[in-house]
């Protein structure tokens, strides 16, 4: 059988297509002069392809993030999850996992599904949310207290993005100054930039992702950019990343780093409580301390006879005897209420007049 040539969609050559041979004397048909003109015509007229559909030779959209949770999480943390399912086109999701379950059969989720990146949120007491960010299966992996959530919906803001479009990454200058941020740093690029030519990715880059440090927190942040100024309007979302430790292994192995300056949200709250208990404290020490006072014998102390040097004696005023009685006060309350009675009587007789 003779081998087929497969037409390439998008091709730069045009194939031409093979000349037949005449039946009767054998020869190559006449060619015309014009076919290379045309075909070069054909070409300029072509319109490309869209760039995210267009894949080169060899080209493989190697990062997939699987995206999902484990169980008792609240409404402000699914949003949060949507949101960044939404914003990150190269993302999968799975249902939730049960806090029973031990961290490391995420690396065997990751690899049914077919992802080498996992952002994992884990909820605690109800109230405290943790963040994993792991290259599975082999690692490093990072853990996070995540604070300041405001979803989508939540702040309502002026900016917009195209859906699936692919974002830029902005860094604070900070992160290449510590090695441990900087590993953090190569992270964060490989999980929130879009892979270039992916399927579900628009060719546009309209919006820009914000990481800065402040207060040993990285703050996120997701801005729009107006074609017209460059100026940059946020969209959202928006939270703070408290980093906690740094493992070598995808969701556990050895410490690589850990943060000097975290605080658990138990200490924190442990704290709070013992400020307020100690302010509680201290008026019931002010309470008991009045209370003993009043208690205590008042000290009378001697007369001093310097304090009347200055005491001047008031006028004697003569005592004047009232022999007249003085004339009762006029009651106007009790004068009217007479009034108002006469008044009613003398209704009550022509009424009765009237009737007869």
């Amino acid at each position: 059988m003779a081998a087929t040539k497969r037409k390439r969609r998008g091709g730069l050559a045009v194939q031409a297509k093979k000349l037949k041979r005449d039946a009767k004397d054998g020869k190559l048909p006449a060619k015309p002069n014009n076919v290379s003109e045309e075909a070069a015509e054909e070409e300029k007229d072509r319109i490309p392809g869209p760039v995210c559909k267009k894949r080169l030779s060899g080209t493989v959209h190697s990062e997939r993030i699987l995206i999902f949770s484990s169980r008792g999480i609240n409404f402000r943390t699914r949003h949060l999850m949507q949101d960044l399912r939404m914003l990150m086109p190269h993302s999968k999701a799975d249902t939730k996992m049960d806090r029973k379950d031990k961290l490391f059969v995420i690396n065997e989720v990751c690899e049914m599904k077919n992802c080498n990146k996992c952002i994992y949120f884990e909820a605690k007491k109800k109230q405290d949310l943790y963040m994993w960010l792991s290259n599975s299966p082999h690692g490093p992996s990072a853990k996070f207290l995540v604070q300041n959530i405001h979803t989508l919906a939540e702040l309502k803001m002026t900016g917009n993005c195209l859906k699936g479009s692919r974002p830029l990454l902005s860094f604070d200058p900070a992160f290449d100054e510590l090695p441990h941020y900087t590993l953090l740093k190569e992270l964060l690029i490989q999980i929130f930039s879009t892979p270039r030519y992916h399927p579900k990715s628009q060719p546009f880059v309209d919006h820009v992702f914000t990481f800065t440090i402040l207060d040993n927190r990285i703050w996120f942040r997701n801005f729009q950019i107006i074609e017209e100024d460059a100026a940059l309007v946020e969209i959202g979302p928006r939270f703070v990343l408290n980093l906690i430790k740094i493992f070598q292994g995808s969701f556990g192995g050895p410490t690589l780093y850990e943060n000097p300056h975290y605080q658990s949200p138990n200490m924190h709250r442990r704290i709070i409580r013992s400020i307020t208990a100690a302010k509680y404290r201290e008026k019931q020490q002010v309470k008991d301390v009045q209370k003993l006072r009043k208690k205590e014998p008042k000290t009378i102390l001697p007369h001093d006879p310097t304090a009347d040097v200055f005491v001047t004696p008031a006028e004697e005023k003569p005592v004047e005897i009232q022999w007249v009685k003085p004339e009762p006060k006029v009651d106007l309350k009790a004068r009217k209420k007479r009034i108002y009675k006469r008044q009613r009587k003398m209704k009550q007789k022509m009424s009765s007049g009237n009737a007869k």
